[in-house]
């Protein structure tokens, strides 16, 4: 009786510690068990794209407030076009806001902020953000520097 009680436990910690695993895996993925209907779709066009993926976070003072839950190119305008879905909660957005592709860290992970705009009239389901600020692309800036010390050695 004393052996069954142990074995119940253990395996009763076990099925316990698998719960949390999951639990930790979902919240690092960012994925939701539940769905989320408070939210309202925007979108903003991109020059440059590079790192970006979906389930990207959106952030605005450092807060999340949303998520990238698409990334197409418009064949329209041959520019990245991301849809976010961001929190009702966050309803009044300006329609003048600025979308930036940011980077968590050196190396880390992209992401979109927003920078509150001045106007009036706010972003409403399915508006666009149409001032926005492409990704910095790391291997672009180490080709300009490295134009930049060629061409300079060239002119000595």
């Amino acid at each position: 009786m004393q052996n069954r009680t142990l074995e119940v436990g253990v395996g009763l910690f076990l099925l316990a510690g698998l719960l949390a695993l999951l639990l930790l895996a979902l919240r690092v993925s960012g994925l939701t068990v539940g769905s989320s209907d408070n939210t309202y779709k925007v979108y903003a066009h991109f020059e440059n794209i590079a790192g970006l993926t979906v389930r990207s976070k959106v952030t605005m003072a450092g807060v999340t407030i949303g998520k990238v839950t698409a990334i197409d190119l418009d064949r329209d305008s041959y520019m990245g076009r991301v849809t976010m879905v961001l929190d009702d909660a966050v309803d009044n957005l300006p329609a003048d806001s600025t979308a930036s592709i940011l980077t968590a860290g050196l190396l880390g992970e992209k992401y979109i902020g927003i920078s509150v705009g001045g106007e009036e009239e706010v972003l409403r389901d399915g508006g666009t953000i149409h001032d926005t600020q492409s990704s910095l692309v790391l291997e672009d800036l180490i080709g300009k520097f490295l134009l930049n010390s060629v061409n300079k050695d060239q002119a000595n």
